[in-house]
């Protein structure tokens, strides 16, 4: 078992299967020693997270989907690398919640997905970040994640 696995175990993260593309797009590419890896969708217990932040959706809720956002960029990192060891450190995340004009904790929301790849990656997964409301998300969705990953061959 690779390093990063045995910490995902520890953790009590069971990767899931990496969600298909909706649309023309592939779910990582790999160029200049990053992984880009695909805005991600919050899948929890098999279920897709929709609603709205500020509306139909706690903060507690949609920090829990950009957690599982944060798992399935790690699950489509694995498929694209063959092993997580392969990541050096995490550059940026790009997170983007599905929110009302006046819910301003867009940050709070995100750090569900940043303090997963703390707790996953150390210190090797601080990172830099955006934190934005949007008005809609797709299939509804509450949460967006992308991701930037330093790799070596």
């Amino acid at each position: 078992m690779s390093d990063i696995e045995s910490r995902l175990a520890e953790l009590g993260i069971t990767l899931p299967a990496p969600a298909a593309p909706v649309a023309s797009y592939v779910p990582a590419v790999e160029v200049g020693g990053l992984l880009h890896v695909s805005g991600q969708l919050p899948f929890i217990d098999g279920a897709l997270v929709t609603g709205r932040l500020g509306e139909d959706v706690t903060l507690e809720r949609g920090a829990e989907a950009a957690r599982a956002c944060g798992v399935m960029i790690l699950a489509q990192a694995k498929q694209a690398l063959g092993s997580l060891d392969r990541v050096v450190r995490v550059v940026k995340l790009g997170g983007f919640v599905n929110s009302t004009g006046d819910f301003t904790h867009q940050p709070k929301v995100v750090n569900g997905a940043s303090d997963l790849m703390l707790e996953v990656f150390g210190e090797n997964g601080r990172h830099a970040r955006s934190a934005v409301g949007v008005p809609t998300l797709p299939l509804g969705t509450a949460v967006e994640v992308d991701a930037i990953l330093q790799v070596r061959d």
